[in-house]
């Protein structure tokens, strides 16, 4: 399997998937620990991944959804965008109810 392959693969494992630097126990820079924190706190699960576990991934996903900064979040294998993104959408009050959704379809 390819990395993109891989990348796709993990987009498509889960509703909701962030690639951070770090895991959202133990944030390795601050603008993951915000995204992760801000996903967090709606009480909604969502998977991660690690970017710096595997250079590959880490190298790719840049290119995979033509976004070049982390973190990125992913609602249904879509990219929603980084974390100032999900902050803005944490402001509007619209967060957790996409969230909701994204895993209503999911598991629909």
């Amino acid at each position: 399997m390819d990395v993109i392959e891989k990348i796709q693969k993990q987009v498509d494992s889960a509703a909701i998937v962030i690639y951070m630097k770090g895991t959202p126990q133990f944030p390795q820079c601050g603008f993951s620990a915000r995204a992760s924190q801000t996903l967090a706190s709606t009480g909604v699960e969502f998977a991660f991944v690690n970017i710096f576990e595997d250079q590959e991934v880490f190298q790719s996903l840049p290119d995979f959804a033509d976004w070049p900064t982390f973190p990125q979040i992913y609602f249904n294998s879509e990219l929603v965008g980084g974390g100032d993104i999900i902050l803005e959408m944490a402001e509007q009050d619209t967060l957790k109810e996409a969230m909701e959704e994204a895993v209503e379809k999911y598991n629909g």
